[in-house]
């Protein structure tokens, strides 16, 4: 156990060194987005009601839970001396837990028929995504770490964009459901 002189190493693991700057601005972006989601959501609360419980879960809920889950995996990436194994054995279990939510929500997208881009946006990109997370896992756990860690940048930056396009197709949704209801009926 480290006595309480002992400072806190400030340098990053060998593994994670280069990526430093990536993790830091990838997290930034996704907290800063989550931010703004949660604005917007607040604003456009008129339109989330409990009729539409289903497509908030569809729709809304996958956006706050892939921005989450970039914002995580940015963190454990800057937590200093992060070892391969442990790095690895967390990534695993973030992807395969990520992955199950993702399949969930792609059947549910495959049921209720959306058009084709919102089922990639939605739906498959977010299972590739996952399912790469474990390939990464793996890679890490087999010491093929510079391979993992770029499969794990692509991956990470792939599901930041198509979450950026799924807010925005969330928020024009949102802003057509509240013009809508607010023209007077005829």
């Amino acid at each position: 156990m480290a006595s309480p002189n002992q400072q806190c190493p400030t340098k990053l693991p060998p593994m994670l060194t280069p990526w430093h700057e990536f993790y830091g601005l990838l997290g930034t972006a996704s907290a800063a987005l989550l931010a703004l989601l949660f604005v917007a959501a607040s604003i456009g609360a008129s339109v989330l009601t409990p009729e539409r419980a289903g497509a908030t879960r569809t729709y809304l809920s996958p956006v706050v839970f892939h921005y989450c889950n970039i914002l995580f995996l940015s963190l454990i990436a800057l937590i200093p001396d992060m070892a391969p194994t442990a790095f690895g054995i967390t990534i695993a279990f973030a992807a395969a837990g990520s992955l199950i939510y993702s399949i969930y929500i792609f059947q549910r997208l495959l049921h209720e028929g959306p058009d084709l881009a919102d089922r990639l946006a939605y739906g498959a990109v977010p299972v590739i995504v996952y399912s790469t997370g474990l390939a990464v896992a793996y890679l890490l756990l087999t010491r093929v770490i510079r391979l993992g860690l770029d499969l794990l940048a692509a991956a990470s930056l792939l599901l930041l964009v198509v979450n950026v396009r799924n807010a925005w197709d969330l928020m024009i949704a949102l802003a057509r459901r509240a013009t809508q209801e607010q023209r007077p009926k005829s």
